[in-house]
């Protein structure tokens, strides 16, 4: 099966990738990679991995839309 995955900048001048998904599961039930796990350039930072049927990825674009972080 195909994997995809994209770093994308954690949003409202956050800098701790760790703490923004900390944040991001707690809020909205969605688990994402922080970005220093990645070594230092990744840190600000997330890794979504699309591995979910799309309508699964659709459910987690929502719920983040919804819990205000982005």
């Amino acid at each position: 099966s195909d994997v995809c995955s994209s770093d994308l900048k954690i949003p409202g001048g956050r800098t701790d990738s760790m703490a923004f998904c900390m944040e991001l599961m707690e809020k909205a039930g969605v688990i994402v990679t922080p970005g220093a796990s990645f070594g230092p350039h990744g840190e600000g930072y997330v890794r979504f991995a699309l591995v979910l049927p799309p309508e699964k990825i659709r459910e987690a674009v929502e719920a983040i839309r919804k819990s205000g972080l982005n």
